[in-house]
């Protein structure tokens, strides 16, 4: 009894100190579907997706399909997909269809929504269209650890002149999430963005059998990753220790985009300095910039990257679902939760089996939060 009473105690306080140091205040700004929500806890393996892709990466309705077919192919690989948006001011994670459909007609324009935007636009009750670095926020908040997209943003070309370097970067660094995508956009400069994801820590990691880092729309750039795994099994390893480390930095899953959807890197390369000199010679700049080149890079390769940018989703969102899949049956299959009793014991020097033998607790719980913990003579549990 004293062991199962341990053990649920230990679960509720890990999720009340993981809420209360997260980057949100779940009542007043998260809504999450009850999917996902289940899912999550019942560690069920979760795969979460940003909604930028859908607001400013394709053109309606080519959006809305691809959204719900990434969707099945998470399903179909017996994961929850949770792709995550600000909806008239709320943070959603996990979308309907219904919802799905609305947010990609774009009939209400949605904002590219980074950690910067979050205030502004929840705030004024707008919709969001979150970014790799908006989407790694969510969902560390919400204890989503795996998240696939098409590619990281990074350094751009002729940043070392204008610093104009993703925010995807440092979130990466700072929140223990693996992003599952092709690398990093090749309309950017992949070398610098390498070198700058090594000084924030971010454990790059390609996937397949060799550590050939991947173009976005070709499979290799010239480029070497520090490390590769072969199997959804050793993606989810290397995951576990991380979590188990508790640095409270990401990963970066480099996925080369299968040979039969690959361009041709002369053609695409072309079309990417094409569409880079038109957002000079437009005067685009900051967040537009990205949105621009892709829209011309679609255009000057008569649709074929739009048409390689979806196949790539799609296999990235397998693959992310496999190694979810993975660290779930690790994770059911521990018989210690270490990261619920680590943070315990940081914080109160002792375990919470000695707090259950020795010190007996009153704990209250309102629905889904624990809202105090205090050491008193006689055991009391309140629910």
């Amino acid at each position: 009894m004293q062991t199962k009473l341990a053990y649920f105690l230990r679960n509720r306080v890990y999720a009340y100190f993981r809420r209360r140091m997260s980057s949100f205040n779940y009542n007043s700004c998260i809504d999450v579907s009850q999917e996902v929500s289940e899912a999550l806890r019942s560690h069920s393996p979760v795969v979460a997706l940003e909604s930028t892709i859908i607001s400013h990466g394709m053109p309606y309705p080519a959006n809305l399909q691809t959204a719900l077919q990434v969707e099945e192919v998470i399903r179909n690989q017996g994961a929850v997909p949770a792709t995550i948006a600000v909806i008239k001011g709320r943070v959603k994670v996990g979308l309907d269809q219904e919802m799905l459909s609305e947010f990609a007609s774009l009939k209400t324009p949605a904002v590219k929504t980074s950690r910067r935007d979050f205030p502004y636009v929840l705030s004024k009750g707008l919709n969001g269209g979150t970014t790799v670095a908006g989407t790694v926020i969510v969902s560390s908040a919400v204890g989503i650890k795996v998240f696939a997209t098409g590619g990281l943003g990074g350094v751009h070309r002729g940043g070392e002149m204008t610093m104009d370097i993703s925010a995807d970067l440092t979130e990466l660094g700072r929140n223990p999430v693996t992003v599952v995508s092709s690398g990093i956009k090749s309309i950017l400069d992949i070398d610098r963005t390498l070198e700058y994801l090594e000084t924030q820590g971010v454990c790059v990691v390609t996937y397949g059998q060799n550590k050939n880092f991947p173009s976005f729309y070709t499979p290799e750039s010239g480029l070497e990753a520090p490390y590769n795994v072969e199997t959804p099994a050793e993606a989810a390893a290397l995951i576990e220790k991380l979590l188990q480390l508790r640095l409270n930095s990401g990963i970066l899953l480099a996925v080369p985009i299968p040979e039969a959807e690959a361009m041709e890197g002369g053609e695409i390369e072309k079309a990417i300095n094409t569409a880079v000199k038109e957002a000079e010679d437009h005067g685009i700049r900051g967040k537009e910039v990205t949105p621009f080149i892709l829209n011309q890079v679609i255009s000057l390769t008569g649709g074929r990257s739009l048409a390689s940018n979806i196949a790539l989703i799609k296999n990235n969102a397998k693959v992310g679902a496999q190694v979810a899949l993975e660290l779930a049956r690790i994770q059911k299959n521990s018989s210690l939760q270490s990261s619920s009793e680590g943070v315990f014991q940081s914080l109160h020097g002792t375990s919470v089996e000695q707090c259950a033998t020795k010190s007996p607790l009153i704990v209250v719980i309102g629905g889904s939060v624990l809202d105090s913990v205090v050491a008193v003579k006689e055991t009391s549990i309140l629910i």
